[in-house]
């Protein structure tokens, strides 16, 4: 139970905030869009990829985008470029290479390019 009374925390000033990055409120991750944060950010080439959804399993922000049992994107409001999923992306035998690459934030770069 949080000890701050949250129910108008909409209208809090900034110095109503407590110091030291605390989380007044469990499970708020989606309230806040926190992808501008990144300086990298995930390329997938969608080529290499195996769909092996390791990504999606170590992604500490669940930014890793998946439909019918296949990785299909990113949500950017959420990646903040860590680069987990780049790291544990495993190497593709037949390329030699991962399907995950971290590219500068801003890199014109698309997956199918």
């Amino acid at each position: 139970m949080s000890k701050w009374d949250l129910s108008k925390l909409n209208e809090w000033k900034a110095e109503q905030f407590p110091r030291g990055a605390v989380i007044p409120e469990a499970g708020n991750s989606n309230d806040y869009v926190t992808g501008g944060w990144r300086s990298e950010r995930p390329y997938r080439d969608p080529e290499v990829c195996t769909q092996c959804l390791i990504c999606w399993i170590v992604c500490p922000d669940t930014a890793v985008l998946v439909e019918d049992e296949k990785m299909v994107g990113y949500d950017w409001d959420h990646c903040k470029g860590c680069g987990v999923c780049a790291n544990e992306c495993p190497v593709n035998p037949k390329f030699g290479k991962s399907a995950i690459s971290m590219v500068p934030e801003g890199c014109e770069l698309k997956e199918g390019e």
